[in-house]
């Protein structure tokens, strides 16, 4: 029999090497994937929509330069989160490679924490541009019709008609998401091609002094510098979800390639492109007390009403923004859910057992989609009684996000500096097999008993999630500590290094100041409780854990079928009790 691996199926044997069987469906190819990675972003659009957060505290310079130190960072960090995505490239993401990177003794609570983090975190994100897309909605209306009355309960209505509508393409027409996402793509460059040109033609412009050396302290900080530093996180906020394709893994074909590659080049374009807006929004800023006092909500709606004298240009070039961000809250929602599901078919989660169920026809996780979309329902409720609540709950968007990035890549470091980490293409001898990295190479014969259901009495349910019942609890198959191999994609030598290191002290620069409240003085209603939502998802699921979890939750599993058609040996893997 012929050990040839069809391209076809290296996929199938990579991810196997990661313990899992492969079902769902790889629908998304290179230029798909990166559109996805562009529209997550939407790096341009998020510059205008969120451009007074960096402008009240920081002013045109601060907000200037603030974006290109943040825009410099930030790539620092997704180049490690790539390296990491090509190492194992899997839906879980941080919480597996958490597992796989910490020390023995910690590993498993480690895990644990990262995957209600980042599953929480992606949740709220969610919620928050379904809020937004509320919010810009009403604010067109009210450019429109100044006497209308915004209100709070129908911000959320229309974020749960946003909610239905990403559900309705995630669940019911899953296979056009790809092509989707390429039109997207589309729309993404030409949108801002037409609103930039646009600004530039028909704007009275600013002069460079102005953009490069105005400062402002609107947060009545009491220096500069705190301003500064205050207002340099609208700018963080700008990049957040660059790793949404990493969650996509197990539908990407030549996975530890393509999604290295898909970050890298979604955070280098959008970056350039929001670099270019944020240059061409400070120039062409106008009046600056009627654009942030605007009646709109949003200082970029009062921009183009200011530059183009229309209520219907401003409201096409609005809608434009609605659209894309539309589309970014549809590919948000599939990042959330495949982040629930891995983490659910690891039994991270009360009610795994139904989160982990995989739709035999579309092969998409429903249960996963609908719980997500229910929970981001959920918390935009929040919305309706108190607007600092909600903030509060989206904290999770910045500081939740910037945790979990910040622990395996420190984990990551560590094995670095000690060498531990061998080269791309080390293959194991026979006697020290790892399920993780090396397993013996698949014929297609293996490959397709991997991806192909079989009959109920040939194969453990544990395998087949539409056939998993108490009533037949299959053996499960911890993953063994082993060495680490770098993927296919990765920064070399002392530069790799240097990176990683930067990157892991700018996550903690982030993290420090996102907690920080917007201006002085502070009371209740100002105050900013990321801290204490953050703590307290790490504490309420660490309670869970010690309570419940540990008892349930092992790391990441190799599936039995796998694990049997890897020939995998005792000391690979070992056997667990539930």
């Amino acid at each position: 029999m012929s050990t040839e691996v069809r391209p076809d199926l290296a996929d199938d044997q990579a991810l196997a090497r990661l313990g899992k069987k492969q079902v769902l469906k790889r629908r998304f190819g290179f230029y798909s994937i990166i559109g996805f990675a562009m529209a997550e972003l939407i790096t341009w659009e998020t510059v205008l929509t969120l451009f007074y957060e960096s402008y009240d505290n920081g002013g045109s310079a601060g907000a200037f330069y603030g974006y290109i130190i943040a825009c410099l960072s930030t790539l620092s960090t997704y180049t490690v989160i790539a390296e990491l995505a090509s190492m194992a490239p899997i839906a879980g993401g941080q919480y597996y490679w958490v597992y796989m990177l910490a020390p023995m003794r910690w590993k498993k609570i480690c895990s644990y924490l990262i995957g209600w983090l980042t599953s929480l975190a992606w949740i709220a994100t969610v919620a928050t541009e379904t809020i937004f897309l509320g919010t810009m909605i009403e604010g067109l209306v009210t450019l429109n019709n100044p006497e209308f009355a915004q209100q709070r309960w129908q911000n959320t209505l229309l974020a749960w008609a946003s909610v239905a509508a990403t559900f309705f393409i995630n669940v019911v027409i899953p296979n056009v998401l790809p092509r989707f996402e390429i039109v997207i793509l589309i729309l993404h460059l030409a949108g801002f091609i037409g609103i930039t040109a646009t600004l530039l033609a028909m704007s009275p412009k600013k002069s460079a002094h102005f953009v490069f050396h105005t400062t402002l302290n609107e947060g009545g900080w009491p220096t500069q510098g705190l301003s500064y530093c205050v207002g340099f996180i609208g700018n963080v906020a700008t990049f957040v979800g660059a790793d949404a394709s990493v969650h996509m893994a197990e539908e990407v074909a030549n996975a530890a390639t393509v999604i290295p590659q898909a970050i890298i080049t979604g955070m280098t374009l959008n970056s350039l492109l929001g670099f270019s807006m944020m240059l061409t929004i400070l120039f062409c800023l106008g009046d600056v007390k009627s654009v942030l006092d605007s009646a709109t909500g949003f200082p970029f709606i009062q921009i183009f009403y200011n530059s183009t004298h229309s209520y219907a240009g401003a409201s096409v070039m609005t809608a434009l923004i609605i659209v894309l961000t539309m589309a970014c809250s549809i590919g948000i929602t599939a990042t959330a859910s495949r982040m629930t599901w891995s983490f659910a078919r690891d039994h991270g989660f009360p009610f795994s057992h139904y989160l982990k169920k995989v739709n035999k026809r579309t092969q998409v996780p429903l249960v996963s989609v609908s719980v997500v979309c229910g929970l981001a329902c959920a918390l935009t409720l929040i919305y309706i009684g108190s607007t600092t609540a909600f903030n509060d709950v989206i904290s999770l968007t910045v500081t939740g996000f910037y945790c979990t990035y910040f622990l395996p890549s420190a984990f990551l470091l560590y094995h670095r500096i000690k060498g531990n980490v061998l080269p791309h293409g080390t293959m194991l001898d026979g006697s020290h097999p790892d399920a993780a990295t090396s397993a013996p190479a698949l014929t297609e014969e293996k490959s397709a008993a991997l991806v192909q259901p079989k009959e109920p009495e040939d194969v453990p349910t544990f395998s087949s999630p539409e056939r998993d019942t108490e009533a037949k609890r299959p053996v499960e198959f911890e993953i063994a500590q082993a060495p680490l191999i770098w993927g296919p994609w990765k920064v070399p030598g002392i530069l790799g290094t240097i990176n990683n290191a930067y990157a892991c002290a700018y996550m903690l620069f982030v993290v420090f100041w996102s907690v920080w409240p917007p201006s002085t003085p502070v009371d209740y209603s100002t105050m900013n409780y990321s801290i204490v939502v953050t703590a307290g998802v790490l504490i309420l699921s660490g309670i869970w854990y010690l309570v419940r979890a540990r008892k349930e939750y092992k790391g990441p599993l190799i599936d039995e079928e796998v694990a049997e058609i890897m020939h995998l040996t005792p000391g690979a893997v070992r056997s667990k009790s539930n």
